[in-house]
């Protein structure tokens, strides 16, 4: 059964992998949307730099957080983060699900709400449900909900909270260190976009070695993609590496992103 959600609710996850995934419908002058992840400590900041997991770093050192990216379906368009709970290190105590919109606010995107699903389980119906309603629609960032511990198990609050300073304020909120310097604004360069009503590009990626993330900077991915993206589906587990990806880059200075 799935738990229609009210802002503030919380529902127990029985599920060891969850998938949460975020919907919206797009159309004419509706901007793009991402989904994030922060992982957070006991003290609610982020350990390092490494526990922010976006589109320019679509996966977490542990393996147990990932993006699976966008997908077109009946009634809109989807980005999910998938998490192994099982799997999450015994030092992070919630993972916040996060939305960004391009620095547009939020009162232009319609129909905008999260699902979780089980993601061991190819066609289930979700495991619970929340229709996000900003409270004032300036909003360019939203904390969608989070998943946090309880006793030995986890479970899902709703909660739709807001930043009018996008997803760069909203990640340094939470103690993720940005480089001033890439874009004074803190948002990212809007990327190229397809017609309306077209499934934005999806952006493919492989993991690279793992190294220190000092800092994350605010240079936007430059990945070219194909416009059609492949049949909608999810894994199971975490997907397997494959072909390289020119949208996520780790130079010396840290990965590189730039806040929608």
């Amino acid at each position: 059964m799935t738990h229609a959600m009210l802002k503030g609710s919380n529902v127990p996850l029985e599920a060891t992998t969850v998938r949460a995934v975020l919907r919206w419908t797009p159309g004419q002058g509706v901007p793009d949307v991402d989904v994030s992840a922060l992982l957070l400590g006991a003290d609610g900041q982020v350990r390092s730099d490494e526990d922010f997991v976006f589109y320019n770093q679509p996966r977490h050192p542990s393996g147990a957080v990932w993006r699976l990216g966008k997908k077109r379906i009946a009634d809109g368009l989807t980005d999910t983060i998938q998490s192994d709970l099982a799997g999450v290190e015994p030092g992070v105590g919630r993972i916040l699900l996060v939305a960004s919109a391009d620095g547009e606010p939020f009162d232009r995107v319609p129909a905008l709400g999260i699902s979780l699903y089980d993601a061991t389980l190819a066609d289930g119906e979700p495991l619970a449900r929340f229709d996000i309603r900003p409270e004032t629609g300036a909003e360019t960032a939203l904390i969608c909900g989070e998943l946090y511990r309880r006793g030995e198990g986890w479970k899902f609050r709703a909660l739709g909270e807001g930043y009018s300073n996008g997803l760069k304020g909203l990640a340094t909120d939470f103690g993720i260190s940005v480089d001033e310097s890439e874009a004074a604004d803190g948002e990212r360069t809007p990327e190229p976009t397809a017609a309306p009503g077209a499934l934005p590009p999806e952006r493919p990626f492989t993991p690279e070695p793992q190294v220190s993330v000092p800092q994350v900077s605010m240079e936007p991915p430059t990945a070219a993609v194909p416009q059609q993206p492949p049949a909608y589906g999810y894994p199971q587990t975490m997907p397997p590496a494959v072909g390289g990806d020119p949208g996520f880059r780790l130079p010396p200075q840290g990965p590189q992103f730039v806040g929608r």
